[in-house]
């Protein structure tokens, strides 16, 4: 199927690995121009080398610009800007705050959550998306968490960050589709990514079990027995943002292989 959107441009959060990457490399491989952002030059001077060797073996020869910046500040989103102001897509994508009690969390702790998964891809909202109305075409994709429909005890920083964001699209997309734009968030339930690779270690030292033992029973427990990967959810995402997908909007798209145990 083509997606019909080769030669458009993406801002991709995130995208030197994990599920960013993953979205990244679906649309470069649809012919996507693609601006990737990351804290560290390294991996993501890496992951653009890597973009531009798929999509030229998917057919397409794509523009790959990487920023490496911190996307959560004001500063790091002006770098970003500098380098390209117009935007077809864009995937908003930081990584998740801690895990641990709300007891343990002070006022800054919570606007350092709020800062990264809330405020920050409503920023790069703000910055795209009248450029996207005046040209008549857009997709933005929040990738948030499937906490946000089953939220996770120990995950109470990313539940309310996370909704907040959740709560402000569902009302701003709604304005923004009559001129072809939506607004849609991916919500990812447990995916092979060095993040969750990071939790089960947590995970394991609070339970006295080894990283690998926990990896085992949630792969065991879950209905499909397995982790998803990121080339899954970057299909799913680039779908999201093609000319098919202008009828999807306001919409939390749950990806978590059928781990939700709810009927709605």
């Amino acid at each position: 199927m083509d997606l019909g959107i080769a030669g458009r441009w993406a801002l991709v959060g995130g995208a030197s690995k994990g599920l960013g990457f993953g979205c990244a490399q679906a649309l470069a491989n649809e012919g996507v121009n693609v601006v990737i952002v990351a804290r560290s030059a390294e991996p993501l001077q890496a992951a653009a080398i890597k973009l531009k060797e798929h999509a030229k073996a998917a057919g397409h020869a794509v523009q790959v610009i990487a920023v490496a910046t911190d996307i959560t500040t004001p500063e790091g989103r002006a770098e970003i800007f500098a380098q390209r102001k117009d935007f077809d897509i864009v995937v908003t994508n930081a990584g998740g705050p801690p895990t641990g009690d709300f007891r343990q969390w002070d006022r800054e702790v919570w606007l350092k959550a709020l800062d990264a998964n809330m405020l920050t891809p409503i920023e790069l909202i703000k910055a795209t998306v009248d450029g996207m109305m005046a040209r008549g075409f857009g997709r933005i994709i929040n990738i948030t968490s499937s906490a946000v429909k089953a939220p996770i005890d120990i995950l109470g920083l990313s539940n309310g960050a996370r909704s907040g964001l959740t709560g402000f699209v569902a009302g701003l997309a709604r304005k923004t589709v009559t001129q072809g734009v939506t607004i849609n968030n991916m919500l990812p339930g447990i995916f092979d990514t060095d993040r969750l690779a990071s939790n089960f270690a947590t995970q394991a030292k609070n339970a006295g079990k080894t990283p690998d033992e926990i990896r085992a029973t949630r792969i065991a427990e879950h209905p499909a027995r397995r982790l998803g990967t990121i080339e899954e959810f970057g299909a799913t995402c680039a779908f999201l943002c093609s000319v098919h997908g202008g009828y999807i909007n306001a919409q939390n798209v749950l990806i978590d292989g059928g781990g939700y145990p709810g009927t709605f």
